[in-house]
């Protein structure tokens, strides 16, 4: 049940992140500019949502530490905020060309796609897990 929830959270993060991705794509180039590898390096990109979403396996959808959809939506925020926070605000800090308006952007678009994976997992875990008990 936790490795379907898992494989769900990251085909959905995925997916909503390449779209975003596709949509602020521009503004990403515009702020940053040269500081932009000419391709995307995989290996780390790849890491990067396996760990996230492993994350909030371990810290949000684990089946008896949360207490409804509601506080996996709020802690998966969070989570979210804490993950993309790092991130941008230590680009923010010393980056020459990263800017505010990036950073919130992002922070929030941490928050959101956070929230709605892990809802997925939850709810799979959730569903998986009454069918068992009946």
């Amino acid at each position: 049940m936790a490795v379907l929830a898992y494989i769900l959270s990251l085909l959905v993060f995925l997916a909503l992140d390449i779209i975003w991705l596709g949509l602020m794509g521009p503004g990403y180039r515009a702020t940053m500019g040269d500081m932009l590898a000419p391709s995307i390096r995989v290996a780390p990109a790849v890491a990067f949502y396996l760990l996230d979403v492993l994350g909030l396996m371990v810290f949000v959808m684990r089946p008896g530490r949360s207490r409804g959809l509601a506080w996996v939506i709020v802690h998966a925020a969070l989570f979210g905020l804490f993950t993309y926070g790092t991130y941008d605000l230590t680009n923010f800090a010393v980056l020459k060309h990263w800017d505010l308006t990036l950073t919130v952007k992002d922070m929030v678009w941490g928050m959101v796609v956070s929230s709605v994976a892990a809802s997925i997992g939850w709810l799979v875990m959730r569903e998986r897990g009454s069918r068992r008990r009946r």
